[in-house]
């Protein structure tokens, strides 16, 4: 790029916006992304709700009875219920923008995994006082469907019909952002995080090959681009 003082003020503005392609002004929850490179979105810490001191009052949820259509990879979602923002041992991160919350868009499931991740969260939290909340990531989309490449880097190959949803290892420096690599996560809570939702009834977790976690093998499986989060599936 040319020193900004060759060029038009205009063509300053455009090519700093072009820049950072998926920065969101405050409040636009809903609003998705393009496609980007994850340089476009550098990591960042931000201010966690004090989910140390967890709210008081369980946030509102519209509950219905949800229908998983098809598959995690062809698929779609009638009457999904949208998880909270934040919770009772939880808050939800957005592996696109870096930040916490997720936006609205990208946290709904059926009413069966809603009401799982809350569970794991409150168990957890209470089996582990000091530990930092979960750190939830995405789910699906309101309606299901597409979750791929056109709605920016990190994306979805399944989430498609609400059965899936990804959770981030804990970190063994306890700070409030998402792990990076393997050799950030704290495995012994890691592993403990893998156990509750086996012993809950998650049909597969995804753990990546540099966790050395580990599980029965019908169940927990090792791919890649899984060393920084467990990514669970519950049946319909």
């Amino acid at each position: 790029m040319r020193p900004a003082t060759l060029l038009p003020a205009a063509l300053v503005a455009v090519a700093a916006a072009a820049a950072f392609p998926i920065t969101l002004s405050a409040g636009k929850d809903d609003a998705e992304p393009r496609l980007a490179s994850p340089a476009a979105a550098p990591e960042r810490s931000t201010d966690w709700p004090r989910a140390d001191r967890a709210p008081a009052r369980r946030p509102a949820i519209r509950w219905r009875r949800s229908v998983a259509h098809g598959s995690p990879t062809a698929g779609r979602l009638v009457r999904g219920v949208r998880l909270p923002s934040r919770g009772v041992g939880f808050v939800t991160w957005d592996p696109n923008l870096h930040r916490s919350p997720d936006r609205a868009s990208r946290r709904w499931g059926t009413d069966r995994l809603v009401r799982l991740l809350l569970e794991i969260a409150r168990k957890y939290r209470r089996a582990h006082p000091g530990a930092r909340p979960l750190l939830i990531g995405d789910l699906s989309r309101q309606h299901g469907g597409d979750f791929g490449r056109r709605f920016g880097y990190v994306w979805h190959a399944s989430h498609q019909n609400g059965l899936d949803a990804d959770i981030y290892y804990p970190r063994q420096d306890r700070s409030r952002r998402a792990p990076r690599t393997a050799a950030d996560i704290d495995r012994r809570l890691s592993q403990d995080l893998v156990d509750r939702f086996v012993r809950a009834g998650a049909t597969k977790g995804f753990v990546g090959p540099g966790t050395g976690l580990s599980g029965p093998p019908d169940v927990v499986q090792v791919i890649p681009q899984h060393d920084d989060h467990i990514h669970i599936r519950i049946a319909p």
